[in-house]
């Protein structure tokens, strides 16, 4: 597995990802319906293409198994493909957020609750909570911070 700050996204590789992301939460994000999900993945390139910071982490042939976007210090994105959650790879590039990128807030679905555990887990702490995303929609989102 091998860690890659991205600079350059083309299509492909975007192509790639908004595979992986909607496999990530179909798996994780319960919480949402068919149509949601396929509402939300019309907004997804747009999102990985404007993100400041996108990392993905790539399996030995080189293919994306898990990315994050970040803006500065906070953790915009995290998504790991379906097939590959309870490996580590989240751990993997969270650290790295941490360590390289100086990741110390973020905001988590509170439907989702695994991810929920997995950042307090990794040493994140809620702050604040909000009854609805960062689109006005009505999914309560926690602000977080790490401890």
């Amino acid at each position: 597995m091998t860690i890659h700050e991205i600079q350059e996204r083309p299509q492909l590789l975007i192509d790639q990802l908004v595979a992986l992301w909607e496999g990530s939460v179909r798996a994780t994000h319960l919480f949402l319906s068919t149509d949601e999900v396929t509402q939300i993945k019309a907004y997804v390139p747009q999102a990985l293409r404007q993100v400041p910071k996108l990392v993905v982490l790539t399996d030995n042939d080189g293919e994306p198994v898990a990315f994050m976007g970040l803006t500065q210090h906070h953790l915009d994105m995290l998504f790991i493909a379906a097939d590959q959650r309870g490996h580590g790879l989240g751990k993997q590039l969270l650290t790295y957020g941490i360590q390289q990128c100086g990741v110390d807030r973020l905001t988590v679905n509170e439907q989702n609750p695994g991810a929920l555990g997995f950042y307090q887990h990794m040493g994140f702490q809620v702050t604040e909570r909000s009854a609805t995303d960062e689109q006005g929609q009505p999914y309560p989102v926690l602000t977080m911070r790490l401890g």
